[in-house]
């Protein structure tokens, strides 16, 4: 039988068709950080007051200081209350000038904002202050357990459906609930549109790096993951611009709907992996797909090669059974996913605090999407010239270690925080890249989307941790800069337990994976004018 790398030298690795299905693929990352707007972009604690409207009824001429004098508390540095009002009372206004108002409450009637960056945003709009401030954290974290459970739904959903409705399915589920949580008239709805956001965004942020990856050959294969991640980074950079022009939540939620529905449409026309095919035993459309790839291309398909194709007895059917049984498969994803965890727990922590550093949010924002430019892209060259073990151990170490020296600078000193953050995102950033291609070399084929799956499950775990992490800072500022900088140092550690996949074919048997692939290659290569002896005809 013909290994699927000998059919991709064949009909080129990384030709037309792979760099439009890479692109299209890609571009979606480019349009999805757009979602997470609405969380990042707010203000926690406002200036405000409670809204005392009520007395206009008894003097509809009263200025505005009046009003308030009447009507608000004053805290012990003299300024007005933010969260308490008098009870309203049912009084002429001279007995209320005369008398004065002593009992207090909540407020009843919502606030007034002044001074905000925002023409609106979720904290404005359904009013998460006061006693309701903490919701801000729990939205945050509702968008990232939805990222989580579309993982945890998609990974083994690819598995038995495909790569392409895996990818695809996400992206309609985006579109629809991009626009619901632009008109959700309450924050219960809200929370539900972004949840059922999240598993859109997870399912396609899993499913589409995985199908573009499967059908490029081994000197290019990091480009799938890494033009991902760079797409991700200039969608971080216009979604910075986005909001500084456009300030209106609700406004920036409809305005990304049009993209996405863009995609919605050209993402139906993306092929399926002709790798999956054949693990499933669908030979007849793997060959069909590869005569038309090979067409695209302009390469002419050998005419023997598809003779060669013929169904593979695998052990696609182990499932998670093989990760239970292979010691060294366990080993590997237990590594994996604790670094996965800890880079996204990192991310996130650092993310939900862009406008806590003290410089300008939309600044800080930008810095943080141009300095993952440069990551992504010096990523691929790396990748093949250091290897992945090197670049990935590298990476966790350094960008843990800038991330925790945060701990010795003053916090009052912007500049130098703010440097260190984006340097330790930076790290992070590149350490991301290298997981996702780590993560489809280490695994074989029938295990490879669940083994990503799983991997992508635990790293949303992460960034549905780190809202609820940051919380901690309430008792110490330094809590969650602990945490989340030991978690990344430990996994850069443990990363020394991986194996080199630099320039190897992706594992498609257990066997493979597990470290007989270089003798494997290596015997297929040096048989290379021997066909009879490592392929089987599907004419015997």
């Amino acid at each position: 039988m013909a290994d699927f790398g000998e059919i991709l030298r064949n009909i080129g690795d990384f030709g037309s068709f792979q760099k439009i299905t890479l692109f299209a693929l890609c571009f979606p990352n480019v349009i999805i950080p757009f979602h997470f707007a609405s969380v990042l972009f707010i203000q926690s604690d406002p200036e405000r007051h409670c809204n005392t409207d009520w007395i206009l009824r008894t003097d509809a001429n009263l200025t505005t200081d009046e009003q308030l004098n009447l009507t608000l508390p004053l805290e012990e540095d003299g300024t007005f209350s933010r969260c308490l009002m008098f009870v309203p009372v049912d009084w002429d206004i001279g007995a209320i000038r005369e008398s004065g108002l002593n009992e207090t409450t909540s407020c009843q009637n919502g606030w007034v904002y002044s001074n905000t960056i925002y023409d609106a945003t979720i904290v404005t709009d359904f009013d998460l202050v006061c006693e309701k401030t903490n919701l801000l954290e729990v939205a945050q974290a509702v968008l990232m357990a939805g990222i989580l459970v579309g993982c945890l739904l998609f990974g083994p959903f690819a598995e038995s459906f495909g790569r392409k409705r895996a990818a695809q399915i996400p992206v309609f589920v985006m579109l629809v609930f991009t626009v619901t949580t632009g008109i959700a008239p309450n924050f219960y709805l809200y929370m539900a549109s972004q949840f059922m956001l999240g598993i859109g965004y997870g399912g396609y942020r899993l499913n589409g790096v995985i199908l573009a990856t499967e059908w490029i050959g081994v000197s290019k294969r990091s480009w799938g993951a890494c033009v991902a991640q760079l797409c991700g980074a200039v969608g971080q950079c216009v979604l910075a611009g986005m909001i500084y022009f456009i300030r209106d939540w609700r406004l920036a939620q409809l305005i990304t709907a049009f993209p996405i529905a863009a995609i919605a449409i050209y993402i139906w026309f993306i092929p399926e992996s002709a790798r999956w095919l054949l693990d499933r035993g669908r030979t007849e459309e793997a060959k069909q797909l590869i005569a038309k790839v090979a067409t695209i291309n302009k390469r002419p398909v050998p005419e023997n090669l598809l003779e060669k194709i013929v169904e593979k007895d695998t052990d696609r059917k182990g499932g998670i059974v093989i990760l239970i049984q292979s010691s060294v498969l366990r080993k590997y994803f237990f590594t994996i996913i604790l670094t996965w965890f800890s880079l996204n727990l990192t991310y996130y922590c650092l993310s939900f605090n862009v406008g806590n550093f003290g410089l300008d949010i939309f600044l800080t924002q930008l810095l943080f999407g141009l300095t993952e430019l440069p990551a992504h892209i010096l990523c691929i060259w790396l990748l093949e010239a250091l290897g992945r073990k090197v670049s990935l151990m590298s990476t966790l170490l350094i960008g843990g270690f800038l991330c925790i020296l945060t701990l010795a600078v003053p916090q009052g000193n912007a500049v130098a925080v703010t440097a260190l953050v984006t340097s330790g995102r930076f790290f992070s950033n590149w350490a991301g890249s290298v997981v996702n291609v780590y993560v489809q070399e280490l695994f074989p084929t029938s295990f490879r989307q669940t083994a990503s799956g799983l991997g992508s499950i635990a790293s949303r775990a992460g960034g549905l941790l780190a809202p609820l992490l940051n919380l901690l800072a309430v008792y110490h500022w330094s809590i969650p800069t602990v945490v989340f900088s030991s978690l990344t140092l430990i996994s850069g550690a443990l990363s020394f337990l991986l194996p080199e996949t630099r320039r190897r074919e992706l594992p498609d048997s257990t066997a493979d994976a597990e470290g007989n692939r270089n003798k494997m290659t290596l015997k297929n290569r040096n048989e290379s004018n021997k066909p009879s002896l490592i392929i089987k005809s599907s004419r015997l």
